[in-house]
């Protein structure tokens, strides 16, 4: 719903802040006040084409805001997350800035965007019914969107819509897999030989580490052998060695100890020492006796080393990254094979063409029940609004497959008597657009549709009862909707919730608008206006409230 529109050196309009409700709110006032300039407004917050002559003269730029709430409208939640333009608690700002030599910029919540996504944000907030040929009334969409909806449609539209994605997906899948049929094969080829070779090679990290190390100690085999014999010879020399030495040491201390006892504390870690690298001594021993030159087993870890350097240097890498890369040879190996299932991929692309064709073939049925009710049910309000005679309906056309079914929906109208069905674009006048319109919103209320309608021209070339059905008609679709409607007849404003009056004004040589929310009272001068011109008469004024007393009881 359209909370507010602010305007600002727009046209003719200095500053402007329009506070709106729920309802039916109707815009009245003198022909040349400025009723258009609001609704032209509101087209430019809705993307439309902006021009230099909206800036008024002698403002550098011209901006129009309005505030949305959209707690009740998920399609736009949805549309803000997927473009990335957070709500602010439930609200929607979008504002339109004009500079004097016609560039304009767009802002979604504060965030710029481009002219389409405003559009495409507009289309779910506000229907214009008028004479504009872009408004939603004439899009194809638009009349395909709202015959499901009459029709009771919708879910087998998103049926058929999903069947449509998932079956093009399932085309793209078989179309690439054929594609890279060859390459995948090759590549296929050279990782098989790669899964292959790997695990031949049977390589383990921790097995690695303790064969570098085994390598490394039959290398040095006899470096080893011979510098333990030469550190034995050390510790063990009959005359020279130390631990003849320690124990000569010992004795010493031992002996001069009976002059100082302090000396045999000496003696004692001399001792500890001559026993540990006894000790030592002995391990030394041992391990020289277990050791031996071994060309079998080091010529077999050389080939083992070679081995696997050989495997990593050709699948360049080093040796320590082998199991990764055996993991990932394994992995991109399984999505190759399933990639080039062509049989399974053409099977799957068929099922998902198939369950398309069950989804639109229902949505045909259900489209070609609902469009002669339809039809019949709006010919029947064009009666009630100036086009007697006048007939509507709804054509379906068969049209190549796409994710809104496999037909184009048209609404092809007669607005009078004698007259042959034809788009509604090409037939109908501003007024008599408006009028479909509005027949259209009174059969469809609650099913469909933007939650704000603007009526323009809804009264052209009507008046006395029409009018009166007509503002009936509007507030009965405001009864689920907000509808702002611009009229000169008495009739319709009498019917609506808030009334809001334009005014032409000259200030200091200068033209400007303004709008002003009328009360009771001034509404009834308002409508006296409207009945009788500039002279108002207590007749007139008798008569407004009339119209407003029977509207009311309506």
């Amino acid at each position: 719903m359209l909370l507010n529109l602010t305007l600002t050196d727009y046209i003719l309009v200095e500053r402007l802040e329009l506070a709106l409700g729920p309802g039916f709110t109707v815009l009245t006032g003198e022909t040349g006040a400025g009723k258009s300039i609001l609704l032209d407004a509101l087209g430019l917050i809705l993307g439309e084409r902006a021009e230099a002559s909206v800036v008024r003269a002698g403002a550098q730029r011209a901006e129009v805001a309005a505030e949305f709430a959209i707690e009740a409208l998920p399609q736009v939640q949805d549309w803000l997350a997927e473009a990335g333009l957070a709500a602010d608690e439930g609200r929607l700002v979008l504002r339109r800035v004009v500079d004097a030599g016609g560039r304009s910029r767009a802002y979604v919540n504060g965030s710029p965007v481009t002219l389409q996504q405003l559009k495409e944000l507009g289309e779910h907030l506000v229907d214009i019914h008028g004479q504009h040929a872009h408004y939603s009334l004439l899009r194809a969409g638009v009349q395909r969107a709202w015959l499901d909806a009459w029709g009771g449609c919708e879910a087998l539209a998103a049926r058929t819509a999903a069947a449509w994605r998932a079956w093009q997906q399932a085309r793209r899948r078989l179309d690439e897999a054929r594609q890279s049929a060859a390459q995948a094969s090759s590549e296929r080829e050279q990782l098989m030989w790669q899964v292959q070779a790997l695990e031949r090679l049977d390589f383990r990290l921790d097995q690695w580490q303790a064969l570098l190390e085994e390598h490394r100690r039959l290398a040095h085999m006899a470096e080893l052998i011979a510098g333990v014999q030469a550190v034995l010879g050390v510790l063990e020399s009959e005359d020279e060695g130390v631990l003849a030495r320690l124990h000569a040491a010992r004795t010493r201390l031992e002996e001069l100890g009976s002059y100082d006892a302090g000396l045999r504390e000496g003696a004692a870690v001399v001792e500890d020492c001559r026993l540990q690298l006894k000790e030592l001594a002995r391990s030394l021993n041992r391990y020289a006796e277990r050791q031996e030159l071994d060309p079998e087993a080091l010529a077999a870890a050389e080939a083992r080393i070679a081995e696997v350097t050989a495997t990593a240097r050709r699948l360049r890498c080093t040796p320590e990254q082998l199991p990764r890369q055996l993991d990932e040879a394994r992995e991109r190996l399984a999505r190759l094979q399933a990639q080039v299932d062509l049989d399974l991929l053409a099977a799957e692309a068929s099922a998902a063409a198939q369950a398309y064709a069950q989804a639109a073939q229902a949505l045909t049925a259900c489209r070609t029940a609902a469009a002669a009710p339809l039809g019949e049910a709006v010919s029947a309000n064009m009666q009630q609004l100036a086009m007697q005679g006048g007939r509507f309906s709804v054509a379906l056309n068969p049209c190549a497959a796409d994710a809104g079914g496999q037909e184009t929906v048209e609404f092809l109208v007669a607005p009078h008597a004698g007259q042959e069905l034809r788009p509604l674009a090409k037939t109908a006048s501003g007024g008599e657009l408006s009028r479909i319109g509005l027949a259209l919103q009174t059969v469809l209320a609650g099913r469909s549709g933007a939650p704000t309608l603007v009526f323009d021209e809804v009264d052209a070339g009507i008046g006395g009862a029409v009018a009166e059905v007509v503002g009936r008609l509007l507030a009965r679709v405001a009864a689920g909707r907000q509808v702002l409607c611009v009229t000169h007849l008495p009739q319709v404003a009498a019917h609506a919730r808030q009334h809001w009056r334009v005014v032409k004004e000259h200030r200091q040589g200068r033209a400007t608008s303004r709008v002003e929310a009328l009360s009771e009272a001034e509404r009834v001068e308002e409508i006296a206006r409207m009945l009788g011109g500039v002279r108002l008469t207590e007749l007139t004024r008798r008569h407004a409230r009339e119209l407003l007393e029977q509207a009311a009881g309506s």
